[in-house]
């Protein structure tokens, strides 16, 4: 398969994600591991939860895979996000690309991670010492 979208209270691997995109024909494999930092605008973060629309979250996901290949031409895509509790320096989000060369890989790495965040429905609420909030103003 090219594509591999998940949604995930558990733990995600890296070297599943990696898997998924491994490629004999490709020469570039493209990362992107996203982490719960600690502080944010001078607060200190003890953790997020993450809530989503999944079937629309999971579309959207695999919408943003498509272009990638088959417009942008990489060869393997893979995206997958936490949903729930993620804790200080659990990961959040990968996103996994291969292609031919390495240039199309860092592109539509970042193309996908630009996309999630802009289309795709999933929430984040932030918890500090003093509160928590809804993090930005989409639906």
């Amino acid at each position: 398969m090219n594509i591999e979208v998940l949604l995930s209270k558990e733990k995600l691997s890296i070297d599943r994600c990696y898997s998924s995109v491994v490629d004999e024909a490709c020469g570039g494999i493209c990362l992107f591991v996203g982490t719960v930092r600690n502080q944010n605008k001078g607060k200190l973060v003890t953790y997020l939860d993450f809530e989503s629309y999944e079937p629309m979250a999971l579309k959207e996901m695999k919408k943003i895979a498509e272009k990638g290949i088959h417009k942008m031409g990489a060869n393997h895509i893979s995206i997958y996000h936490r949903t729930g509790y993620v804790g200080i320096s659990d990961i959040a989000v990968i996103i996994a690309v291969s292609s031919i060369h390495r240039k199309i890989a860092f592109e539509v790495c970042q193309y996908c991670i630009d996309q999630l965040k802009e289309t795709v429905p999933i929430w984040k609420k932030e918890f500090l010492e003093d509160g928590s909030y809804w993090v930005g103003a989409r639906p």
